[in-house]
């Protein structure tokens, strides 16, 4: 198995929930930290959503592991950002026997 090429600096994100002053809330991200990785786009396809096209991009995202429960490990349902473009987490695993580095299942959607 070959070493993960770690060139892309991504932030990792977590789902929260702020008062919207209405007496519900409203869904924020806060930042958990940074972390360096391997990014391979899969294929991706084109869907409609409400009228409009969506284009939806499958990524396999290779980080450095951390321990389970730790703040920088991801987890489904947090995301990756890069600036403008986010990668929502589906699934995490690790990738080699030794428990060295993570592989995170992602998708990048894009509305067309």
């Amino acid at each position: 198995m070959s070493v993960p090429r770690l060139n892309w600096r991504l932030t990792l994100e977590a789902p929260a929930h702020a008062p919207d002053g209405a007496g519900g809330f409203a869904e924020v991200w806060t930042a958990l930290g940074v972390v360096w990785a391997d990014l391979t786009a899969r294929t991706g396809r084109e869907t409609f959503r409400g009228g409009a096209a969506v284009s939806r991009v499958p990524f396999s995202i290779i980080v450095r592991a951390a321990p389970v429960g730790h703040p920088e490990r991801p987890v489904p349902n947090q995301r990756f950002r890069d600036g403008n473009r986010v990668f929502h987490i589906r699934s995490v695993a690790e990738r080699d026997p030794e428990g060295r580095y993570l592989v995170c299942t992602a998708d990048e959607q894009v509305v067309v």
